[in-house]
């Protein structure tokens, strides 16, 4: 009876996550990371393991989502290939370095401060009307590696697909808002399997893990979830055509708020304690 309290709401994050990766372009990621903290909180795993466990198992269902978002995208003629092929190389060196060498390192609080600080500017960029000025033309190679490691790096550190980098990059840089989503959910994957792998290296001899662990990745958590997000993100990536998203954004945004909130509290109760 307990694994099944532990995998309905599980289950109902990966529905709601999937959809919001294909809406959103997102990966789930802003949302999965707080309720996975709590769920394994509940599950008596320590704080400060929690909510690096969440992060990398939030991580690992990108891999996933990404996978079943792109395929609508790339349905509509969005992806921007060619991006994706010379932004992946600096994306893989960005994730190495987070998710063997930054996320290792830090305490798990400090990277809940980290993550509560990320979504607060993020949630708080949505309610920003965009400008539609583009800036500039996107950079040469050495521009778009570097570009390329800071997606992935940040992206490791907060456990999410990362969008809220490269949405604003691209658009920055001319490329249309609908191309700039679609792309992003490309991005995802590459983002995702760079960052998994080193979370399952620099967890491997860790103690206290819950069972069946692989590093840092929560296996039940990662399966329950991956499962449901796979059915919802093709949905909300063919409504990221039709629905007014920028009004849905601002609905996300408040929502993403509170989860800041919650995650700051958590990280500096986890400090004081």
């Amino acid at each position: 009876m307990a694994d099944l309290l532990v995998l309905l709401p599980l289950s109902i994050l990966g529905l709601i996550g999937g959809f919001l990766a294909g809406l959103l372009g997102i990966g789930g990621g802003m949302v999965l990371v707080p309720f996975i903290t709590y769920i394994l909180g509940t599950q008596g795993v320590a704080p400060e393991l929690a909510i690096k466990m969440a992060i990398a198992t939030s991580m690992a269902t990108i891999v996933f989502t990404s996978l079943s978002s792109v395929r609508a995208h790339h349905q509509h003629g969005a992806v921007r290939w060619d991006l994706v092929k010379r932004l992946a190389p600096g994306i893989v060196l960005g994730g190495l370095l987070a998710s063997l060498g930054i996320f290792a390192l830090l305490k798990g609080s400090y990277l809940g401060l980290f993550f509560g600080l990320f979504i607060g500017y993020s949630a708080l960029r949505m309610f920003r009307k965009p400008n539609g000025k583009a800036m500039r033309q996107m950079p040469g190679t050495a521009g778009l590696v570097a570009a390329g490691g800071v997606i992935g790096c940040l992206s490791g550190l907060v456990g999410a697909g990362g969008a809220f980098i490269s949405v604003p990059f691209m658009t920055w840089c001319s490329v249309p808002m609908h191309n700039a989503v679609a792309t992003s959910s490309a991005l995802g994957f590459p983002i995702a399997v760079t960052n998994v792998i080193g979370f399952m290296v620099a967890g491997l001899h860790l103690q206290g893990l819950p069972p069946h662990s692989l590093g840092y990745i929560w296996l039940p958590g990662l399966a329950a979830i991956a499962t449901c997000s796979v059915l919802t993100a093709p949905l909300g990536a063919r409504a990221a055509h039709r629905l007014p998203v920028a009004q849905l954004k601002k609905i996300f945004g408040a929502i993403l708020l509170c989860l800041a909130v919650y995650m700051l509290y958590k990280s500096l109760a986890a400090l004081s304690g």
